[in-house]
């Protein structure tokens, strides 16, 4: 060969492993199609709690940071929640992509049938995470890819091994601060943002908006002070205010402003931190729906003689029902006349004003919820409301419908299906194709689509990869 031959050919071998080189694969895939962590991203969760869907149309509803998300980015018609659609079911939904029945976190609260008391998931004040939930998180998937995890109030979540930055839902400053991540309360100490007004500010008769001002400013921190890959965050006072006002009134209003103020404050510090680089997502666990009237099933458990009292004290009982706002468990502890008491009151509470639907255990898979054969903390009926309609857990008095008194209120927990029960989807950035909208979705495509935007594929759940949002 040539000098100038041997030049050429050294020249061409060149060129074509300069080519090669610079043909890496994009981000979140590879060459060969698999996922690969992305670790230069952000994908930021906030949860406004009892954020119904109907806001996002609703002219009066001034929230236009979370509108202008919706226009520019994807959303949903309506995101359906899970049964009950309470917070820690449907939190918990939003983190596994389970419903209920899977991930084992099924009301904010069940019946101890052995000890006879009511037990409380509502808010983190006895379990850990891994207690009480029973598949992998989002957030574990995430850390165990070796990206950073944060969390600021996201319900189910306490002392959970993969955030590495966590403060949890708790209202106790005592365990609030025993929950959190140490280094981080330095931190927000040395920064002036008062976690030790947590106990206050959540049991402040207002409700506390304070306190969502507060978390804002956590998740404005650690995103740039540690610049996690995922950060999940839990606004709550939307759901408060709906509580005392009912949805729709000129309180609900004003908290919804307020909330996406918040929402502002989080976005701002996150396009700033990961320019390009972040996915925004905005949901809610639940719809709400007004109420003026409130069904006590223990007064008719006590008609029908499963419930006996002396004076305002339960002192027996072959059956109780347990309240979920909209909705309520009924739990024959009877067990040798189960069967016969349950055929029994299927019926009967079918006939009750204000009962749109009784929901027995051959329906409990349509709901995604657990029979109580394999998890005894589960109701052997569920009762659903209509609109206008609460459940009550009083066995006072004799009648089982009253009226409630101080005018509307508002609640969720009611049947998933029902359409003001509908949670908000919306997201935003790195990875959403701009313009697109999901006429049906389910909480459980959350987790599976948020692991999809970090490069990573989670398997095993109930929902999945909304890949009609995402940008090719």
């Amino acid at each position: 060969m040539t000098r100038s031959r041997l030049l050429k050919s050294l020249f061409t071998t060149l060129c074509i492993a300069l080519l090669a080189g610079c043909a890496t694969a994009p981000t979140g895939s590879s060459s060969s199609g698999a996922l690969a962590p992305a670790a230069e991203r952000l994908v930021v969760v906030i949860s406004v709690d009892g954020l119904a869907s109907y806001y996002l149309d609703d002219p009066k509803a001034d929230m236009p940071t979370i509108k202008r998300l919706a226009r520019e980015g994807a959303h949903a018609t309506g995101m359906k929640c899970a049964m009950p659609s309470v917070t820690w079911p449907t939190h918990t939904t939003l983190a596994t992509g389970c419903w209920a029945g899977r991930h084992g976190v099924i009301g904010n609260s069940y019946w101890d049938r052995e000890a006879g008391k009511s037990v409380p998931f509502i808010p983190d004040p006895l379990f850990d995470k891994d207690e009480i939930v029973k598949v992998p998180t989002i957030y574990d998937v995430v850390h165990r890819a070796g990206l950073k995890t944060a969390a600021v109030c996201w319900p189910a979540s306490r002392n959970a091994k993969t955030l590495d930055w966590t403060v949890p839902d708790i209202f106790p400053n005592d365990l609030f601060q025993k929950y959190s991540t140490p280094s981080w309360l330095v931190e927000l100490r040395a920064a002036n943002i008062p976690f030790w007004m947590q106990e206050a500010w959540c049991k402040a008769p207002t409700g506390g908006p304070a306190r969502d001002w507060m978390y804002a400013r956590m998740a404005g921190h650690v995103i740039r002070t540690h610049r996690p890959n995922l950060l999940m965050v839990h606004l709550m006072d939307t759901d408060h205010v709906q509580h005392a006002h009912g949805p729709q009134s000129e309180e609900a209003y004003w908290i919804c402003n307020h909330e996406d103020d918040r929402v502002r404050d989080i976005y701002e510090a996150a396009v700033a931190a990961f320019p390009g680089r972040v996915t925004f997502i905005v949901v809610s666990d639940h719809g709400f729906n007004p109420f003026t009237k409130e069904i006590r099933p223990n007064v008719k458990l006590k008609q029908d003689g499963l419930i006996k009292m002396e004076g305002n004290k339960v002192v027996s009982r072959q059956a109780n029902a347990l309240g979920q706002g909209g909705s309520t468990f009924v739990y024959v502890l009877d067990k040798e006349r189960r069967a016969e008491i349950l055929a029994k009151l299927a019926g009967e509470f079918r006939s009750v004003e204000g009962i749109e639907m009784v929901v027995e255990q051959k329906d409990y898979a349509r709901f995604g919820l657990v029979t109580p054969d394999k998890d005894s903390r589960m109701g052997d009926l569920v009762l659903c409301a209509k609109e206008d309609y609460t459940f009550s857990d009083s066995a006072a008095g004799t009648a089982v419908v009253v009226p409630v008194s101080g005018g509307v209120r508002g609640t969720h927990g009611y049947n998933s299906e029902q359409p003001k029960m509908r949670a908000t989807f919306v997201a935003w950035g790195a990875g959403i194709r701009p313009g697109a909208k999901l006429t049906d979705m389910d909480a459980t495509d959350l987790a599976p689509t948020v692991a999809r935007l970090l490069g990573i594929d989670m398997t095993g759940t109930d929902g999945k990869v909304r890949a009609e949002i995402l940008a090719k």
